[in-house]
C-alpha cells in the first residue's frame, strides 16, 4: 500500500500513529509507517530531548516525528504560582470531594504532585520545537491547528514538514494558507481534541477545499484495514491513527499504566463522551465516574486552557495509582469498542496491512 504521501515522508506504508509511547512510535517506524510522538507529557525539555535519543537510537533509521500542542490563543502566561491563583477555590474544592467520594487516595509522599503538565503552554511547547529540531525529526504536528507561521519558517528551515489537525474544511484552508504541508482531518469519532464533524463527511471536504495544495491524513474512527482503505476511498493520502495504539503492549512498557488499558479494553465504542473536563477543550474521553462527576448540574464548568489540566492534574495521577477502571481519564476515540486485546504494535500494523488488501481486493471483484 502506497501513496504519494509515503515518498514525501520516506515510508514505506501510509500509517501514521501519534502516541505519547516512544516505544510505540519506534515500532511503528520501523514496522514501515512514521511513528509521532506526543509531546504534552514532557514538562522538562530535558527529559524530551533523552527520550528522543532513544528514539534516534531504536528506529533503525526510520522517520519519525512529533507532535505538539501550541494554543493558537493563549488565555495566560507566567510561572506556575500565577497559573495557580487563576483556579478558582471551588474548581479545587469540586475535585477533591468527587476524588474522596469515589475513593480515590492521595498520591504516595514520594510522588508529589508536579504542579501540572506543562506542556499545554505555549512557551513549553516551543521548547519542544526547539529540543525537537535538534533530532532527525520527519514531521511536527500541531494538535490545536496551524503553530505560528515563525515555528513553521523553523522546522521549513531544518528541512521538517509541518501537519496541523483541522476539524473543518476553512480551518484546513487556514492551514495550508499559514504555509502548513501535511493536514490531518480530524473527525468527531477520534480521541482528544475534536470538532462536530464526522469523519466520513469531514475528509472529502477537505480534500476538494485544499486540492492539490497539500495531503490529507484521516483522523477519527480508524481501527481496521477496511477504515484506511476507506479513507483512501475518500481521498485521503493515508491514515493518521492515535487511539488505537493504547491497547498495544509497547504502550504498557512506556506508560505502565495497565488500569487504563483494562479500562479500555473492556469498553464499547458507546463508552466514550466529548467533554472540556480534560483541558478545558471539547476533547473525547472515555466514559468513568470521573467523567460523569463533572456532568451533574451543579458540577462547575470547565476553565480555559491550560488551567484546566492544571486543575486535575494530580487528580490524574491519583486516579492511575488507584488501580480502579470505573475511575480513570483518558482521552480517546469511538475505536475503542474494537481495541479489545494487548498486542505488540507490529501485529497490529501487519493485520492492518493485510485487511487493506483483502479490501482492495474484494472491491476489485465488483467492478
Amino acid at each position: 500500500m502506497r501513496t504519494p504521501l509515503c515518498d514525501t515522508l520516506g515510508i514505506e506504508h501510509p500509517i501514521v500513529a501519534f502516541t505519547p509511547s516512544e516505544h510505540v512510535a519506534a515500532a511503528v517506524s520501523k514496522a514501515g509507517g512514521l511513528g509521532v510522538l506526543g509531546c504534552v507529557r514532557f514538562n522538562d525539555p530535558d527529559e524530551l530531548d533523552r527520550v528522543l535519543d532513544w528514539m534516534d537510537a531504536n528506529t533503525g533509521g526510520k522517520p519519525y516525528g512529533v507532535d505538539v500542542v501550541m494554543p493558537a490563543k493563549i488565555p495566560t502566561e507566567g510561572t506556575q504560582v500565577d497559573l495557580d491563583s487563576l483556579i478558582p477555590a471551588e474548581h479545587r474544592e469540586f475535585v477533591k470531594r468527587t476524588l474522596d467520594e469515589l475513593g480515590v487516595p492521595e498520591l504516595p509522599e514520594d510522588e508529589q504532585e508536579r504542579g501540572g503538565v506543562l506542556g499545554w503552554l505555549h512557551s513549553v511547547a516551543r521548547s519542544h520545537v526547539d529540543v525537537a529540531l535538534r533530532h532527525p525529526i520527519s514531521l511536527i504536528a500541531n494538535a490545536l491547528g496551524s503553530p505560528p507561521v515563525d515555528i513553521i519558517e523553523q522546522a521549513h528551515s531544518h528541512d521538517v514538514l509541518v501537519a496541523a489537525l483541522a476539524g473543518k474544511a476553512e480551518h484546513a484552508k487556514r492551514h495550508v494558507d499559514n504555509g502548513v504541508d501535511i493536514v490531518v482531518a480530524q473527525g468527531h469519532e477520534a480521541g482528544g481534541h475534536t470538532g462536530e464533524i464526522a469523519t466520513m463527511v469531514l475528509v472529502p471536504e477537505i480534500v476538494d477545499a485544499i486540492g492539490s495544495r497539500a495531503p490529507v491524513l484521516a483522523a477519527g474512527g480508524i481501527g481496521t484495514g477496511r477504515q484506511i482503505a476507506a479513507a483512501l476511498a475518500l481521498g485521503a493520502s493515508g491514515a493518521w491513527m492515535g487511539s488505537y495504539w493504547l491497547t498495544t503492549a509497547e504502550y504498557g512498557m512506556t506508560m505502565g499504566d495497565s488500569v487504563t488499558q483494562e479500562a479500555l479494553l473492556a469498553a464499547d465504542s458507546s463508552d466514550t463522551v466529548r467533554s472540556r473536563i480534560y483541558t478545558g477543550k471539547p476533547a473525547r474521553l472515555l466514559k468513568t465516574k470521573w467523567t460523569e462527576a463533572w456532568a451533574v448540574p451543579d458540577a462547575p464548568q470547565p476553565l480555559p486552557m491550560p488551567l484546566q489540566n492544571i486543575l486535575v492534574s494530580e487528580a490524574h495521577q491519583r486516579m492511575m495509582r488507584a488501580h480502579d477502571p470505573r475511575a480513570v481519564s483518558m482521552p480517546v476515540g469511538q475505536i475503542v469498542g474494537r481495541m479489545n486485546e494487548i498486542r505488540p504494535v507490529a501485529e497490529v500494523f501487519n493485520d492492518l496491512l493485510r485487511e487493506v488488501e483483502e479490501t482492495f481486493t474484494r472491491l476489485d471483484k465488483l467492478r
